[in-house]
């Protein structure tokens, strides 16, 4: 009889908070006692420890067994502490040798029969274990090739107690994986079964697009039903630039915290699309609940958000995208803590100018003045100030319809934004700006420098157009992104005529 401690750890939001978890058996009364701040799932998890074991093999003694998950003030969450309890146990019963559980961290969910169930977070896990310098993890067995995406630690997958305690008899864990290498297919482009050469005409908006997608800036759609809006903004993964493996580990902890990676293939390659319904709700959309979980904002981190029918969100939904547009993150505060979940999105938006879609067309119109205003009312303009990009879709002409083949496709658009991408990648290299949507107001100054033209257009347009200073930079911004496409070291004037005409549209429609 005696004491013993395992490492283990579980996910609070995206943060990993290592447990110990101490387990002490002596004479006294039988019991099988737990402490340290436990939530309801951890308290039964000494039912679920005691069955697995006895259906094991092993046969708990009458003994008064008490087990501690330090630091007591840390709530203690999740499904992740039933093996470690168990290896601790057995450890301070003498039942199994004590060499091997050094250095090693122990997360994993077990059931009745002693099988080890998969967990959550596992990516996010075993990357912090490696940064605190721990030799081994042990996971279950379907999260093994998720924590082998880490190099350099020891990933150990055990199927149930029984693999466990035989490993650390010596024997080797039964069918261990070999490590498997993803760098190969890093850049494996998938092909798409959609492509923009699919959409005949609107390549004023194709050109809208190609622009926000090179510079990641925000894009508004807006025009009648029938137009393409949607079928333009679900064609834009098709030339998002390709992930590197870093921003691939970086979506795929996150998806992992959530419980949304495939065990059988859990690294993610492609940039996320999220399409958001309008009924969504803002803990929903930004992320939150009694205990904060990612919202489709930090889904969409890394990629694209997009919401169709724009003006069918609650207004206060939309509102609380303000401050993640802004910011690049989500911060929450509970009474147990403050969470920061990352949100660094482009947002894609699409709407109808009215009710039924066909403002200002008021031949076929049927909307009031006020219902147009009441629909339009809900985009307000410290939002709108946040969109980068607003270009209309209007009615396709019959003679672009019965075209053979649109003069835009995915590869090529694809290419041009590749090129863009890495212009501004050389630009902003050792300054923390990975695209030109994210320059502050000083690295504006410093690289939108602009020719005589583009300096006297950008004035008139700021004082005839009553510009907030917001949308003024984004204007400037876009125009650098314009002329990073053409290849032009200096803003010139006709990339701010180009900018400029990207505000004008939600002038037109909202006249603010």
């Amino acid at each position: 009889m005696g004491f013993y401690t395992v490492l283990s750890a579980s996910v609070q939001g995206l943060n990993v908070a290592f447990v110990q978890v101490e387990a002490d058996v002596s004479n006294g009364l039988p019991v099988f006692h737990m402490v340290g701040y436990l939530s309801s799932e951890v308290k039964e998890a000494a039912e679920r420890v005691r069955t697995a074991m006895r259906n094991t093999g092993f046969m708990l003694p009458a003994k008064k067994i008490v087990v501690n998950l330090s630091p007591a003030c840390v709530r203690k969450r999740g499904n992740v502490f039933d093996l470690p309890i168990a290896a601790a146990v057995l450890a301070a019963l003498g039942e199994i040798p004590c060499g091997k559980l050094k250095d090693t961290l122990f997360v994993g969910e077990l059931g009745l029969d002693g099988k080890i169930q998969p967990v959550e977070g596992i990516l996010a896990i075993v990357s912090e274990a490696k940064e605190q310098g721990i030799m081994r993890c042990v996971v279950p067995k379907v999260n093994e090739r998720e924590g082998k995406l880490v190099e350099g630690i020891e990933i150990l997958g055990a199927a149930s107690l029984k693999d466990l305690c035989e490993w650390a008899k010596g024997r080797a864990m039964p069918g261990a994986d070999k490590v498997e290498e993803h760098r190969d297919r890093m850049h494996v482009r998938i092909k798409s079964d959609i492509d923009y050469s699919e959409i005949q005409g609107q390549e004023g908006v194709k050109r809208a697009t190609l622009i926000a997608v090179a510079g990641n800036h925000n894009l508004l759609y807006i025009g009648p039903p029938g137009s393409g809006k949607t079928m333009m903004a679900k064609r834009i993964p098709t030339i998002l630039p390709e992930l590197e493996r870093d921003e691939s580990l970086k979506i795929t902890k996150i998806y992992s915290a959530a419980g949304k990676v495939r065990s059988e293939d859990p690294l993610i390659t492609r940039r996320p699309f999220r399409e958001v319904h309008h009924t969504v709700t803002r803990a929903a959309l930004v992320g939150g609940g009694r205990i904060p979980v990612p919202g489709e904002v930090t889904l969409a981190n890394g990629g694209v958000l997009f919401l169709d029918e724009l003006a069918e969100f609650p207004r206060g939904v939309l509102e609380s995208l303000r401050q993640p547009l802004e910011d690049k993150c989500i911060h929450l505060v509970r009474n147990h803590g403050a969470y920061c979940f990352p949100a660094d999105f482009m947002l894609v938006a699409a709407m109808n100018p009215c009710p039924c879609g066909y403002y200002p067309d008021l031949i076929r119109c049927c909307c009031t003045l006020p219902q147009i205003q009441r629909y339009l009312g809900k985009i307000s303009q410290p939002f709108l100030d946040r969109l980068d990009v607003c270009v209309e879709a209007p009615k396709v002409k019959y003679e672009a319809l019965t075209a053979r083949q649109s003069d835009s496709d995915s590869s090529t658009m694809r290419s041009q934004v590749e090129h863009a991408r890495k212009i501004q990648e050389r630009r902003f290299r050792g300054l923390g700006i990975a695209s030109n949507s994210q320059m502050g107001r000083e690295a504006v100054k410093e690289w939108c420098v602009l020719d005589t033209g583009g300096e006297r257009l950008l004035r008139q347009a700021y004082e005839v157009m009553n510009l907030t200073a917001r949308s003024f930079y984004k204007t400037l911004k876009v125009a650098r992104t314009i002329a990073d496409l053409a290849g032009e070291e200096k803003i010139r004037e006709e990339h701010i005529k180009e900018a400029v005409s990207y505000r004008m549209i939600d002038k037109k429609y909202w006249g603010r």
